[in-house]
């Protein structure tokens, strides 16, 4: 830990382990399991503990916890792993939990923004280059994608799926499956339209995007069932794409249904 610059008021127990250029603030808390990797920054105040693992560059911002305990009354004392990857931003009082079982894990990949107070619930799994808007909630088990925004005050229910490039609106209660590059509002939340902004702002032509388009068309307003659904875009209704296969992977694997 000699190459890292630690305050003389935080709290490094034995074990941890801080890359080459960590810093770690005043009256942080960095628990004997914790591995830091390289120009990881803590801000004062921040807590981090339990089995986890941190890529590098990434930034914990003041009173952020991140580690403790799974809030699943199930849980009976395993120390299951946090995998987070790197360049990521954990804002003021953001909280993230393990799984309950030491066989599992919870993962956050790389690039993503968790503003203040988000809480990522045991067992999530998080890709790349997510937003998670101020107060937003994922209960336990639950799966999002790469390039999810989610809106502030929006919690999602534990075991739905979020595809990636999908937005969900602020102040929603999320109880089912969000698609790929869709957009979802309301309470309870659901389909509403593509999100048009978010397939733009990631570089997609317009021709992807009427993709996308036919796809939400054919799902919501098809007055088709999910398996029919599902048949209509393995039988090549609508072509072939990326998008279009992505849609039926992620159709056949929701076990929620769709909002």
């Amino acid at each position: 830990m000699s190459q890292a610059a630690i305050h003389s008021t935080a709290l490094i127990e034995e074990g941890a382990e801080l890359a080459s250029g960590v810093e770690v603030g005043a009256y942080c808390y960095i628990g004997a399991k914790v591995r830091l990797g390289p120009g990881c920054r803590v801000h004062h105040h921040a807590s981090l503990e339990g089995n986890l693992s941190m890529g590098g560059g990434c930034e914990v911002f003041p009173y952020a916890f991140l580690g403790g305990r799974t809030q699943d009354k199930k849980w009976q004392g395993d120390d299951a792993p946090i995998e987070i990857g790197e360049n990521n931003t954990f804002r003021e009082f953001t909280t993230l939990h393990p799984a309950t079982f030491a066989d599992r894990k919870t993962t956050i990949g790389d690039g993503n923004l968790f503003c203040a107070y988000s809480h990522i619930g045991h067992e999530c799994h998080v890709g790349d280059g997510c937003v998670f808007s101020n107060n937003a909630t994922l209960g336990g088990h639950v799966i999002v994608g790469d390039h999810v925004v989610i809106g502030g005050l929006t919690a999602v229910h534990q075991f739905c799926h979020i595809g990636s490039g999908a937005m969900i609106g602020g102040c929603c209660k999320l109880l089912q499956d969000v698609m790929p590059h869709m957009l979802a509002e309301g309470y309870p939340a659901s389909h509403k339209t593509i999100n048009k902004v978010g397939l733009r702002r990631a570089g997609f032509s317009e021709d992807d995007i009427q993709v996308v388009a036919r796809i939400f068309r054919l799902v919501f307003r098809g007055g088709l069932n999910r398996p029919q659904a599902i048949a209509q875009l393995r039988a090549g209704a609508l072509g072939e794409h990326p998008f279009i296969e992505e849609a039926v992977t992620f159709l056949d694997n929701s076990t929620r249904g769709l909002a």
